[in-house]
């Protein structure tokens, strides 16, 4: 499916559930505390993000939907974070203070691409009756203005209630909507008659009561009796590595396969596939073209460390990649626009990587190239190739070239083990990329003088470096093209 940003940009997602704050506290271990048999954290910065159905909503606000969040949060200095954090990302939101909870927090403590430490802070009972019905008067004022209703449920208490629940998604299909369920507990009674549920593996097993993991026909067969038990159009089991099962009516099943190529972190996962799924019901797909997104975006997420969202040039670089013409569904991940690349760069950094750069034209990738390319990456811990556009490279190269267009040049590119992440370019040169990310190496081949490195003044003035690699002799685009390749 292609998707068109006009589509996403218009579509209006009301999201109701569990709201949270998440905090990182990032750091280093170097050594073990001598107080107890527990490491010591040499903290380097901390930063705070939207947790729970927070996290919902910023996977929808990032993918350039309209979204609104109706939940619960405390009277306090987080409520406040929170709040900043859902204005800073355009997200419309109404929630309702509970003087007798604090607001959700979640502290993970991250040392080097490892979480070391969760501290939540949470008091988890059902509102009271006067805060239940603040939050139901709120939800009959937006859906007129929305087209897709998704319910978060954490198990933190404002879903906890059979009867509210009920009360929302008879509300819900009165207008004619869709209601998606992201659900927690085990108690799946309280979403009968809901659209589409959106369990992992270990949510069905408990709904079960039988292990599924390991047997996929069993798995489709619970969730065909459990389908209809409940009373739900469609269920969506996301299965990790495995991929995920779409179960519809009169029995439909459709496998898809998994697509992440790095896996990081799982956490927030089924945040994004239910809002990638809510924007593309939204955007006019079908069930199943839906479905096909929102696994090509939980394959981009578990990439990233720490609860992220999917960026909409994320998905849609990966669409075309992998489930458009070109059929490259290994250059899925590794082609990203600018602004992925940046936040990508500040994972890597965090994890306390070394950025290598390199860019150029890579028309008939050669021996000459591999060799560059691979010298590149062992200077560092990440190497991102800049990649010169077709409209680059004809400005640069003349009329007859590229031989090969930029997304097959990408491609082979992203099938490189030693190549992270490809991002192309529209300008001559490689100047801009170069500001943006800041990549602590920048390398070029040793037919270059360090004085002519484009952005060689650039690196070196906060703190990076130029280095130039051997090149293979006899090797050249230009002359392959000469001899008729």
């Amino acid at each position: 499916m292609r998707l068109s940003p006009s589509k996403f940009n218009k579509a209006r997602i009301l999201v109701i559930g569990d709201i949270m704050l998440d905090r990182y506290i990032w750091g280093n271990v170097s050594r073990i505390s001598p107080e107890a048999p527990v490491p010591v954290v040499k903290v380097q910065r901390t930063s705070e993000t939207l947790g729970g159905a927070g996290n919902v909503a910023n996977n929808l606000s990032a993918l350039g939907c309209l979204v609104t969040v109706i939940g619960i949060c405390g009277r306090d200095t987080k409520a406040a974070s929170l709040k900043q954090l859902l204005s800073e990302k355009c997200i419309r939101h109404n929630l309702v203070e509970d003087t007798a909870q604090p607001t959700i927090t979640k502290t993970r403590i991250i040392a080097g691409k490892q979480q070391v430490m969760r501290l939540d802070e949470e008091t988890v009972h059902t509102p009271s009756a006067s805060l239940l019905k603040q939050v139901k008067d709120l939800l009959a004022k937006e859906l007129n203005h929305c087209h897709v209703v998704i319910l978060s449920d954490y198990g933190k208490g404002l879903l906890n209630s059979r009867e509210l629940v009920q009360e929302i998604i008879s509300m819900v299909h009165s207008c004619r909507l869709p209601v998606l369920v992201d659900p927690k507990a085990g108690q799946w009674d309280r979403y009968e008659n809901a659209t589409c549920i959106t369990p992992n593996t270990s949510e069905l097993e408990v709904v079960s009561g039988i292990a599924l993991d390991r047997d996929e026909d069993l798995l489709i067969a619970e969730a065909k009796q459990i389908r209809n038990r409940f009373g739900l159009k469609w269920l969506m089991v996301t299965r990790g590595a495995k991929g995920m099962c779409l179960v519809g009516p009169k029995g439909e099943v459709m496998r898809i396969p998994a697509q992440a190529l790095e896996v990081y972190d799982v956490s927030g996962a089924g945040d994004t596939v239910v809002a990638t799924l809510a924007a593309a019901l939204a955007s006019g797909a079908t069930f199943k073209e839906a479905a096909r997104v929102a696994n090509t975006a939980a394959g981009i997420v578990v990439g990233k460390l720490g609860t992220q969202p999917i960026l909409y040039s994320e998905l849609s670089t990966a669409l075309q990649f992998a489930h458009g013409p070109y059929n490259y569904p290994f250059s899925a991940v590794k082609m990203v626009a600018q602004d992925a690349a940046s936040a990508k760069v500040d994972q890597w950094r965090n994890a306390g990587d070394q950025i290598v750069f390199t860019n150029g034209c890579f028309d008939l990738l050669h021996p000459g190239h591999i060799s560059l390319l691979y010298q590149a990456r062992a200077l560092g811990d990440r190497l991102i190739v800049g990649l010169n556009t077709d409209a680059s490279v004809r400005r640069l190269k003349g009329s007859k070239r590229p031989v090969l267009s930029e997304q097959d040049r990408a491609a082979m590119l992203s099938a490189l083990a030693c190549v992270d992440l490809v991002v192309c370019f529209d300008e001559d040169t490689p100047l801009d990329i170069i500001n943006t990310l800041e990549p602590d190496i920048l390398v070029k081949g040793s037919d270059y003088k360090l004085e002519d490195v484009v952005g060689k003044e650039v690196v070196e003035a906060y703190g990076g470096s130029v280095k130039l690699v051997e090149l293979v002799k006899g090797y050249s685009t230009s002359q392959l093209t000469s001899k008729g390749f």
